[in-house]
């Protein structure tokens, strides 16, 4: 339901499969990283609070993004910082994924929708090295 594709001790992606329910609220993100993913279930009535956020200084070191597989199915080719490939996963309607370390590729196996959400502002093409995949 929820797996961690690691290189080492680092964590190249965690992965929420759609099956995944848990009352309550769930992060899967360490503390530490820049972008923060969580899981909400609450019963009808739960109430959050109105709030604003705060301006707090952040330092944004690497990109890491969310994918929300809206429809079809998709595998996701996993590469260490090396450009190394090391595994793959399917991913299908309804999974979430967020890419935290290294590289990854991506083959549609249907035709497919991915909402993506990553810090910006985009710097496009700087962003990114691209490379021969497996």
């Amino acid at each position: 339901m929820i797996e961690k594709i690691m290189c080492g001790e680092q964590i190249l992606a965690i992965i929420i499969s759609v099956r995944f329910t848990e009352p309550g609220i769930h992060f899967f993100t360490p503390g530490d990283f820049s972008q923060q993913l969580a899981y909400m279930k609450r019963p009808k009535g739960y109430e959050i609070d109105p709030h604003v956020h705060n301006a707090v200084p952040r330092s944004i070191e690497w990109t890491q993004e969310v994918l929300f597989i809206k429809s079809g199915r998709v595998r996701v080719d996993f590469y260490d910082q090396a450009r190394v490939y090391l595994e793959s996963r399917e991913l299908c309607s309804g999974d979430v994924i967020l890419l935290a370390h290294g590289g990854h590729g991506f083959t549609m196996l249907e035709e497919s929708e991915i909402i993506e959400v990553k810090q910006g502002p985009y710097a496009g093409e700087l962003d990114k090295v691209r490379f021969k995949g497996r």
